[in-house]
């Protein structure tokens, strides 16, 4: 790749980052474009543009993403009730495309033929990051300095970065604080006593949450308004989706709503222990499945609920931008169309529990499912031929045997 002229590096200001700018300036000779993206991490952005402009970086962009994340991608994956392996929300993965679908959209802007990430070789975000920009720049290159440097160890990395003159920010000598990732879904942490897994997290460890015995005495109420299967309300307040996302962040957090520990499996190949805290999109989940259960057709719920398992896989794998993925999106959103309503829940020490829902576009029929009279409304013997019907082949088999 001695061609590359100029590059953009996804960048964050911390360690490893600011050593691959210094890196690709030495080892590719070429120049280096920045872009650092505000998807909610929580962190000021700024001290990123003053160490880029101290490396001699000219072009650089920082960008408020925060309601493009939630409304194009945690919105729509959301509507999905998606879930990975029966418990991870896919914080990490759903911000993938979006950082991914910006540093090519940045590389056509300044003409750099490559783009450069901070993943590591063993890691899934390397196979979200490229196969995301593949599908939206088939002749981009990609410079991935994890699989290329010899810097395999944060003892190296420290001693490079000195070498260099590249501040950081933890003094030699600390204990290594957790790899950990933020934006507005979620909080990971990987590393550390976490890498075995009988190790009970730290609780000082967990940032979002407290812990559900030191939660409030008292539950906290809250009213959700659905439209096409995507919150546009709390208790009658209308906000936006990054809004929304935030205040549910902060409410289900104080009430120790949203932690995970997890042994999940990369795509790669390997099992990782991570930790994750979640409040916002645990409650979001249960309120949405809330709404459906009384705005969705049975079979549409369940045919959901079985390709709900593939569409999580493609997004933890990598796959937002496939034609599949989009497909499946195209029937998920189509199927969101009466997906509005109100949901009443209470958050108590850890627990989301829904007390209430009610929709213009409710399928339930109290006429119908009510156990006093019900005038007639449905007729009890029709069960009877329903049942024989279904059971005929039981009982073949069964006179059979």
């Amino acid at each position: 790749m001695s061609d590359i002229k100029k590059v953009v590096l996804a960048y964050s200001g911390g360690l490893d980052t600011s050593i691959i700018l210094k890196w690709l300036q030495d080892e590719y000779q070429c120049e280096i474009v920045t872009f650092t993206a505000d998807i909610g991490q929580g962190e000021e952005l700024e001290p990123a543009r003053s160490k880029a402009k101290a490396a001699g970086i000219k072009e650089i962009y920082i960008e408020d993403l925060r309601e493009e994340f939630v409304q194009d991608y945690v919105f729509p994956m959301f509507r999905a009730n998606t879930i990975y392996e029966g418990e991870y929300l896919l914080g990490t993965s759903i911000a993938r495309p979006l950082i991914a679908k910006h540093l090519i959209d940045i590389a056509n802007k300044t003409g750099a033929e490559a783009i450069s990430h901070g993943a590591t070789g063993k890691g899934n975000d390397q196979v979200r990051f490229e196969l995301g920009a593949y599908a939206l720049k088939p002749d981009i290159k990609v410079i991935a300095p994890w699989r290329e440097w010899d810097l395999n160890s944060r003892q190296k990395l420290l001693d490079y970065a000195e070498q260099h003159g590249i501040p950081i920010e933890m003094k030699r000598g600390k204990k290594s604080p957790y790899s950990m990732d933020a934006n507005l879904l979620h909080i990971s942490y990987e590393g550390d006593v976490l890498e075995e897994p009988w190790n009970e997290p730290e609780e000082d460890m967990w940032r979002w949450t407290v812990s559900p015995q030191a939660a409030p005495e008292q539950s906290t109420t809250l009213e959700l308004e659905f439209s096409k299967g995507d919150i546009v309300a709390i208790n009658e307040q209308k906000m936006s989706p990054a809004e929304v996302l935030a205040y549910l962040n902060k409410v289900a957090g104080a009430n120790g709503v949203g932690r995970l520990d997890l042994v999940e499996n990369r795509y790669v190949g390997m099992k990782s222990r991570g930790c994750y805290e979640t409040p916002g999109g645990t409650v979001m989940l249960k309120a949405h499945r809330a709404i459906e259960s009384l705005t969705l057709d049975r079979e549409v719920a369940h045919l959901k609920d079985d390709l709900m398992p593939r569409y999580a896989s493609l997004i933890y794998n990598g796959y937002w931008w496939s034609p599949e993925r989009k497909l499946l999106q195209e029937m998920i959103d189509s199927s969101q169309i009466n997906v509005n309503g109100k949901v009443r829940l209470k958050l108590y020490k850890g627990n989301v529990i829904i007390t209430g829902r009610s929709s213009a576009d409710s399928l339930f029929d109290t006429s119908i499912a009510t156990f006093e009279d019900d005038a007639g409304s449905y007729n009890q013997k029709d069960a009877e031929g329903f049942i024989k019907l279904n059971a005929l082949r039981l009982r073949i088999a069964a006179s059979k045997r």
